[in-house]
């Protein structure tokens, strides 16, 4: 299955309503952006030789990751409103809060958690006026 990562506007990446990042605008950040290529699709091979392909017309790949090509692919994947990646590292984390800024939106986790600049999870806290690393909060 895996873990699944989130660039959103919404309060909540799973929320029904709410502020959502237009197709549009998510390829117009990808366009703008010289180490993301807009594909619309992704395909891999699977255990018994076969190909799966996924298509979906924000499907994007960071190609200056640091193992692309070395059997490692960040894909990012435009759904509902939504930017997803699945088991993103910290490499990966780093660049989704880069594209966030440029979105206006924020890194949420499945569970909710928040992401910042490091890579690294942070508390969001309107009382400080953004993100506090988790561990602050004491």
């Amino acid at each position: 299955m895996g873990y699944d990562v989130h660039i959103t506007r919404k309060q909540r990446w799973s929320d029904m309503n709410g502020p959502e990042i237009p197709l549009a605008e998510w390829i117009a950040v990808v366009g703008a952006d010289p180490e993301m290529r807009l594909d619309g699709y992704a395909e891999t091979s699977v255990g018994d030789g076969s190909v799966l392909r996924i298509e979906n017309e924000g499907l994007s790949v960071w190609t200056a990751y640091s193992r692309h090509g070395d059997n490692g692919m960040a894909w990012f994947s435009f759904h509902a409103g939504n930017v997803v990646v699945k088991n993103p590292d910290p490499e990966i984390l780093q660049k989704m809060w880069s594209l966030a800024q440029a979105l206006s939106a924020k890194v949420q986790g499945d569970d909710g958690e928040f992401y910042g600049a490091s890579g690294t999870q942070v508390r969001m806290s309107p009382q400080a006026g953004g993100e506090r690393p988790w561990w602050r909060l004491w």
